[in-house]
């Protein structure tokens, strides 16, 4: 049989509603989908996108033009997106209901269900894009190549610029304003040795070993099924064509136990004592006067609590006081006269001033009650704290929007400048973007603050929240002390083991011992030097694949 009839009966009408391909894309996705939190089913991540590499191989084997093949494997990456994306981001919906904020029901719902569809596509476009530059690229190399055998030498090279295309992608997406659901993150908080590897190159070394699994996953059952059909009485056996999926898997695992084994070298006079406040201001209260008084009164006791309790300094979660913080001094609030009495440094979540405008800022105050330093969040969260394109859709999204669009983000080059030296700091939704980790680590941040609201969703969103600090910890080789609103707050040390995690929906204080470092793992010295590497090797292998050399 040849394979043109092979590959036909694979792509022939099916009986389902959808034809068999799109629906394995949508299984494959949804797979992938299933790895984060509420799931957590992170072992999928290593064969959940087999079945779109799988396809994408079949796909150019059909006697179709470049182009029917480009854009059946551009709607098959756009369905596997949507099943990743769609499942993944689920939470976003958590912000409906918004009455609290005057939102009617149905423009609430409205208004949640356009966020997770756009956030969906968004990604889901990366995928898309992903298959469409695999279809150009081996039509245009492996069709004449692969007709009866499979070809070792050609598999790698396909691995290798179906992995270097896809962390190009991420580093592209990465780079903009919409960003949480890296493949890395699927490992995220559990499999702490491929969490390691991050350590080498950032998230992109992750995600690369998940993307390069599965494709050689990918190639083996692309070959064994003409096998196992005698079909092509020449090809390698299963078990052959499995070996090389089974040493990179082990491979990379090996080398991430190693940087996981070493210890941490933790002495006395790098420790610090701190405490985290979680202060559970439902946000249906937070910007209102009820909310405004049980912020100041938890806030006030949690810290006189921690200061009895001899910590050195007190962290508090993003905008912990809804106010300007400048007039809380000027008042001299509880928190602030709490500050002068007990003397205990405090990491402020409040609103700052920039002009007409405010930030979203965490303040280093003294005892003294002098505010020494500040951080104004950089990432803003689009639609929520800003409107993109403000000049031409500014009036309309401002009237549709159920938070305050008025916010400036920082500087990118900010540093946090601190008594215990120089801190790493993320806010909310700054925890997704590793790189803006690594610039602080690079600049000298011996240790991690990140501050953070996550009211109003389920426990899901927190737990993915959680899952990202934990890869910024190992990839700056940092302590991370985590302070949320409503949960889940913790303390993470380097090697990404949670040493303490709070409740969800709960009031809680907590006092724990953290460790100042100054070390610099390769990512923090070279960023993401990987990506770069991959792309231009995969460029080589092209053109003397292309040129039969």
């Amino acid at each position: 049989m040849s394979k043109a009839k092979v590959t036909n009966t694979f792509f022939s009408p099916s009986p389902f509603p959808f034809p068999l391909p799109v629906m394995l894309s949508l299984i494959g996705g949804i797979l992938m989908g299933l790895t984060p939190s509420p799931v957590e089913a992170w072992p999928l991540a290593w064969i959940a996108l087999a079945p779109l590499w799988f396809l994408i191989i079949l796909q150019v084997q059909n006697p179709q033009s470049l182009t029917k093949n480009i854009r059946q494997c551009t709607l098959y990456g756009l369905v596997w997106g949507i099943g990743y994306h769609g499942l993944a981001l689920f939470w976003i919906t958590g912000i409906h209901p918004m009455d609290w904020m005057g939102v009617p029901w149905l423009a609430s719902i409205a208004i949640a269900l356009f966020c997770w569809t756009f956030i969906t596509l968004w990604g889901a476009f990366l995928v898309a894009i992903w298959a469409a530059g695999m279809a150009f690229f081996q039509q245009a190399i492996f069709q004449a190549k692969e007709t009866r055998r499979a070809n070792f030498l050609l598999t790698l090279v396909r691995t290798l610029i179906g992995t270097a295309l896809w962390c190009g992608l991420e580093a592209l997406w990465s780079a903009g304003p919409l960003w949480w659901t890296s493949l890395s993150y699927t490992q995220s908080p559990h499999n702490l040795m491929i969490l390691h590897l991050g350590q080498l190159s950032g998230p992109a070394t992750i995600t690369a070993g998940i993307v390069a699994v599965n494709g050689l996953l990918a190639k083996s059952i692309a070959v064994a099924l003409p096998t196992i059909r005698g079909e092509w009485p020449f090809a390698p056996t299963i078990a052959y064509c499995l070996l090389p999926v089974a040493f990179l898997l082990i491979v990379l695992h090996l080398i991430g136990f190693g940087l996981y084994s070493r210890p941490l070298i933790q002495p006395t006079t790098a420790a610090l004592r701190v405490g985290i406040i979680q202060g559970n201001i439902p946000n249906e209260i937070k910007l209102y006067s009820e909310g405004w008084r049980q912020a100041l009164n938890g806030y006030t006791t949690g810290y006189k609590t921690l200061a009895d309790e001899g910590v050195e300094a007190v962290l508090t979660p993003e905008t912990a006081l809804p106010f300007q913080w400048d007039e809380q001094v000027r008042l001299r609030s509880p928190f602030y006269s709490a500050i002068l009495a007990k003397g205990v440094l405090a990491w402020v979540g409040a609103f700052g001033k920039r002009g007409r405008s405010f930030t979203n800022s965490l303040f280093t105050v003294t005892g003294t009650g002098e505010t020494i330093s500040r951080f104004d969040k950089v990432k803003l969260v689009p639609l929520g704290e800003y409107i993109p394109f403000e000049q031409f859709v500014g009036g309309l999204v401002d009237r549709l929007s159920p938070l305050n669009a008025h916010q400036v983000a920082g500087k990118p080059n900010q540093i946090l400048e601190t008594p215990f030296g120089r801190a790493i700091v993320g806010i909310c939704y700054e925890s997704a973007f590793a790189y803006h980790f690594r610039r602080q680590a690079a600049a000298g941040g011996q240790f991690i603050l990140t501050a953070s609201n996550n009211a109003h969703y389920s426990e899901t969103m927190p737990a993915q929240h959680h899952a990202q600090d934990v890869m910024r910890a190992i990839e700056t080789d940092r302590w991370a002390v985590r302070a949320t609103n409503t949960g889940y707050s913790g303390i993470v040390d380097p090697h990404g083991r949670t040493r303490w995690l709070s409740g969800i929906n709960t009031y809680e204080i907590h006092a724990d011992t953290i460790y100042r470092r100054q070390t610099k793992t390769l990512y923090v010295r070279w960023r993401d030097w990987l990506t770069p590497m991959f792309l231009g090797l995969a460029v080589i292998s092209w053109l003397l694949v292309k040129n039969k050399l």
